[in-house]
């Protein structure tokens, strides 16, 4: 962009990656330091964070085929509702560890910071150091990544094997290699693995960027994308391959799916289903999305403005408008740049994951979740770190300047807007915000940071007047406990946002009295309830095997009642405890079968607060 604003005709000068100035090792080391104390300081008050995912890891390292397939029992009755990649770290960790709460978390906050360390090394390559630790910070200091890095849902996992991905693209782009091509190929399908077809959203920008960009011929280049494509289905299908060869009666019930397949749970549930709202699967499950709100509610109105309203604008939106509005600047800058100009090169590639990503999260009407956006950061802070280093290298034309002073006040004001949302916390970190924003326009437009010394200071300011905004949030997320499966990120004072910012569904309240029951017990499983969404505190903190039966939310025909039946006069659950919720399936089909025939047959007895039934002890 630099050498467009002066003089497009001219060939581009040599990355500034390759100069090494001596300030960028310490400062990276800086970043990756700074990165691991935010992700890993006071990860024990996260406790089992979601205690749904949790119970598969724990299941995991009792059971190697439940580690496998992803189970929420160590008997593989049933199992989550989404690939097993993350569980596989999860879970081998546990093995290697022993099962802990730092166990099941640490893993997801090292691969944090290796996203960090990944993003900046992508960047770098294509657009210099500065570029790549401004989108490295800016990755590091989104609130939803603070949020995620420091959990046991999926989500950490996909943003890492992506960014790998985006790297491998990177490294692809330098020489036309096709090694590197099919690098970034079986990161995507790993990413698969880990949430399904969300992790197809990177490819539109992978394929263009490489399409356009890359030193060769446009033969060549086509034939290299096919032989991508092949491997990110080769990554991504052996596992459900093995899946659709192993004997069904052999393997648990593929959890969300309608017809115990993994192809209907990725384009069904997890795939269709999450875009237009066709339901959630899962026996007997009601359709989600009515009227454009997603699961419950969460998504809110469906357009543009989603990911500024509600929950979602304080997970990652802070340093969207500036991202959207450096890509268009710098694809207007580069227009007349050579096909394989490397700064257009990397905004296409990192500004088409920003697009398309966020159109496909605005305008979807089946389930989504605010904390999903933590896949959009890095393409935010990519963007945003290019068309920015761009921008102020090229500040000598007064356009680029301007350019330049418009995305920190959009990010300024921004920031006072999402800030002013929790007007009780902190309020003089907007009016600080108003204010270093302001000072770094000014000094922008009338050209300040053009003399002697007064750069660096200029750019400092800056930094702070765009950063101290989401930087505050991301903090203050990091210092807060959060559990269940809908967490969302922010200060303690914002937690009624809205349903479940702290908590919400997969957070199971346990009797210690319960608890103490199954600690003693001996069977194959020690209890089952409906449901895993409290069945799962049961199995972690008496740490015995619990049947959750139905799967995530109860809904699953697993297991079916003859099945279930047969458990029992094997001896091999010894309780059945009542109050789980169902789930959405509200007690229907099979897990309402079930509950019906153990109260028609086992004598309820009271523990502490909870109903509970001695499946050993039959009336009859």
């Amino acid at each position: 962009m630099t050498t467009t604003l002066a003089a497009p005709e001219h060939a581009q000068p040599a990355p500034e990656a390759a100069r090494k100035p001596r300030w960028v090792k310490p400062s990276v080391a800086a970043l990756l330091a700074g990165t691991g104390l935010l992700y890993l300081w006071g990860l024990a008050k996260t406790g089992w964070a979601n205690d749904f995912y949790a119970m598969a890891a724990q299941a995991g390292t009792w059971s190697w085929k439940a580690l496998f397939f992803g189970s929420l029992d160590p008997g593989n009755v049933v199992t989550v509702d989404k690939p097993p990649f993350s569980l596989w770290v999860m879970g081998l960790s546990g093995r290697l560890f022993g099962f802990s709460s730092w166990s099941l978390l640490v893993p997801n906050a090292l691969a944090g910071v290796a996203s960090v360390g990944l993003l900046y090394l992508a960047v770098r390559r294509l657009s210099g150091p500065g570029a790549g630790l401004l989108a490295g910070a800016g990755l590091a200091l989104t609130p939803v990544a603070a949020l995620m890095f420091r959990y046991d849902n999926p989500d950490a996992f996909l943003v890492l094997l992506l960014v790998a991905g985006a790297y491998c693209v990177v490294r692809a782009l330098e020489h036309a290699s096709t090694k590197w091509l099919l690098l970034a190929g079986v990161a995507v399908g790993f990413g698969f693995l880990d949430k399904m077809l969300q992790a197809f959203l990177v490819l539109p920008a992978f394929v263009l960027a490489y399409a356009v960009a890359a030193p060769t011929s446009l033969g060549r280049r086509i034939g290299q994308l096919f032989a991508a494509a092949g491997a990110v289905l080769v990554s991504a299908g052996w596992w459900i391959a093995v899946v659709a060869l192993w004997p069904v009666a052999d393997r648990p019930y593929i959890s969300g799916s309608t017809d115990n397949t993994v192809l209907e749970l990725a384009f069904g549930y997890n795939g269709l289903g999450r875009i237009f709202g066709e339901g959630r699967g899962g026996t007997g499950a009601p359709p989600g999305g009515a009227g454009g709100r997603g699961f419950g509610g969460f998504g809110g109105e469906t357009g543009l403005t989603r990911l500024f309203s509600g929950e979602f604008g304080g997970e990652a939106s802070w340093l969207l408008p500036a991202a959207v509005l450096g890509l268009v600047a710098g694809l207007w800058f580069t227009r007349r740049a050579p096909r394989t100009d490397r700064t257009r090169a990397a905004l296409l590639l990192w500004g088409g994951w920003l697009v398309v990503t966020t159109l496909v999260f605005s305008y979807m009407s089946g389930i989504i979740h605010p904390y999903y956006t933590v896949a959009l950061a890095p393409g935010i802070a990519a963007t945003l770190g290019i068309s920015a280093r761009e921008l102020w290298h090229g500040r000598a034309n007064f356009a680029a300047r301007a350019v330049l002073a418009v995305l920190l006040a959009v990010t300024a004001v921004w920031g006072f807007v999402l800030l002013a949302r929790t007007p009780d916390w902190q309020p003089w970190i907007r009016y600080a915000l108003l204010v270093l924003g302001a000072a770094g326009v000014l000094a922008l437009l009338f050209g300040a940071d053009r003399l002697r010394r007064f750069g660096p200071a200029v750019a400092v300011v800056g930094l702070c007047g765009a950063l101290l905004g989401t930087a505050s949030f991301t903090l203050a997320t990091a210092a807060t406990a959060h559990s269940g499966g809908t967490p969302s990120s922010g200060p303690a004072a914002a937690s009624g946002r809205g349903f479940g910012a702290r908590g919400g569904f997969g957070e199971g309240q346990t009797d210690t009295a319960v608890i103490d029951l199954l600690k003693n017990t001996t069977t194959k499983w020690a209890a089952a309830q409906s449901g895993a969404m409290q069945s799962a505190g049961l199995a972690l903190s008496s740490g015995r095997p619990v049947l959750a039966i139905g799967g995530f939310s109860g809904s699953d025909p697993a297991p079916t009642l003859a099945r279930f039946q047969q458990y029992v006069a094997a001896g091999d659950i010894h309780y059945f405890v009542a109050g789980g919720r169902g789930g959405f399936g509200g007690g229907r089909g099979t897990s309402g079968e079930i509950q019906a025939w153990v109260e028609q047959n086992f004598a309820p007895v009271t523990v502490g607060g909870t109903t509970t039934y001695d499946l050993t002890k039959s009336v009859g």
